[in-house]
């Protein structure tokens, strides 16, 4: 009774399943699907919907870089804000061949909302907010709906 069976070789790379083979096997969906979208991801779709809206009437949004960053920075100056709040985007104008930017600070948006729809109406509510800031304007004349909601 000598018929031992030999050891499984142990790779160098990582078990794909659990011991009993009945692990993961692939993605939970397909990278189509919404569900794939990280939430940074989703975040950004939304900035980029509500600034695609306001380029058609503003044509001028299309010199104006839009970011996404997951916090405001907590430096010496703290541009303006305190301890009580915290701002949900920004503006830095432009100088020296570089574009004006309009900041949105997604985990403090995220923070306030509940829903992807009142997620997606706050978003657009920033954006509206920067865009007229750095154009000068009031949040009514960048969008005619704003505050509606």
């Amino acid at each position: 009774m000598d018929n031992r069976v030999p050891p499984r070789a142990v790779g160098p790379g990582p078990r794909r399943r659990d011991r009993h083979g009945r692990g993961m096997r692939g993605p939970i969906a397909p990278p189509q699907v919404p569900l794939a979208a990280s939430r940074a991801e989703a975040f950004a779709d939304l900035v980029q919907d509500s600034v695609e809206r306001l380029e058609r009437r503003w044509p001028q949004l299309a010199d104006i870089d839009f970011l996404v960053l997951e916090v405001p920075a907590l430096d010496g100056e703290r541009r303006g804000w305190s301890d009580e709040t915290v701002p949900l985007g920004g503006t830095i104008a432009a100088r020296e061949g570089r574009p004006a930017r309009v900041v949105v600070y997604r985990r403090p948006v995220e923070i306030r909302t509940k829903g992807r729809d009142e997620r997606a109406a706050l978003v657009h509510e920033v954006v509206v907010e920067q865009v007229a800031e750095l154009l000068g304007l009031t949040p009514e004349t960048v969008d005619p709906r704003y505050g509606e909601d």
